[in-house]
């Protein structure tokens, strides 16, 4: 089969696929999951420029801030604990606490009670370096999200609602 011929099947086989394909929305910018997921890539892209010169990924961002806010009520923070309030994977918590201890940015003991369990504890290392990235971050997403058509605060209660409505799934 010569090229040409080849081309012109091709073409036509795509014509046919764009005519079976069945689109709920008119336009990717009708759909909500398209217009969340660049929304979120965008985002991500301005934390990580913010994240790497403080040598951590969202990821670390977000499992260092969960370990301190849950430290504000309670002496013996676990793994579990940790994945919880993130909505995370047990197993991904598990590796990614491991990375931050061994860059010392916390401890891992054995729980006093439970010895399946261990309790985290961010180190003053830990501490200084979740500061730093908590002040960038927060700076970050003030940027990020001014508009001032934009209600804020409406938006994170919408946002909240899904989050609760989807946690289980």
């Amino acid at each position: 089969m010569d090229t040409i011929s080849l081309f012109y099947r091709l073409k036509t086989y795509h014509k046919m696929i764009k005519k079976d394909i069945d689109f709920h929305f008119k336009s990717p910018d009708d759909s909500p999951g398209y217009l969340l997921g660049q929304l979120t890539t965008l985002w991500q892209r301005k934390l990580k420029r913010v994240l790497d010169p403080l040598d951590l990924t969202q990821t670390q961002f977000v499992l260092l801030a969960a370990l301190a806010w849950l430290s504000k009520e309670n002496d013996a923070v676990t793994q579990i604990d940790i994945a919880n309030q993130g909505n995370a994977d047990r197993m991904m918590v598990s590796k990614v606490l491991r990375t931050l201890e061994e860059k010392r940015f916390l401890t891992r003991k054995e729980h006093k009670t439970d010895t399946r369990a261990k309790t985290i504890s961010l180190t003053s290392s830990g501490s200084a370096v979740l500061q730093k990235a908590l002040t960038a971050i927060e700076t970050a997403d003030l940027e990020f999200f001014s508009n001032p058509d934009l209600d804020v605060s409406a938006l994170n209660a919408t946002m909240l609602k899904l989050i609760n409505k989807n946690k289980e799934d």
